[in-house]
């Protein structure tokens, strides 16, 4: 059984500004499991590194807040509606939010 069936689920997407940190964590394994482990973004596995054409890019982690780096896999959401997009690498999370604003 995953973790994930020991839980409740989301109708996704939610808005992620409502979620409390332990909810954030249950709607990121749901996107994985619904996304068939594959980046929102880059559409890679999550259990490989991003591909090159993303982390070419140049990022500059003094943007990041410090625990931005302490997992693999992010929960990523519209800065603007607050709205939950999908589950990515951090390092696709980083190009979105410094190249796209997202």
């Amino acid at each position: 059984m995953s973790r994930l069936t020991q839980h409740k689920t989301f109708n996704l997407p939610v808005n992620y500004n409502e979620l409390h940190y332990t909810e954030k964590r249950i709607v990121r394994e749901q996107y994985i499991v619904e996304q068939d482990n594959k980046c929102f973004y880059c559409k890679y596995s999550l259990d490989k590194d991003p591909p090159i054409h993303i982390t070419k890019n140049k990022i500059n982690w003094d943007l990041f807040p410090l625990n931005f780096l302490n997992s693999p896999i992010h929960l990523q959401h519209c800065h603007k509606t607050g709205m939950t997009e999908g589950a990515v690498h951090m390092y696709c999370n980083a190009v979105l939010w410094e190249y796209y604003e997202r």
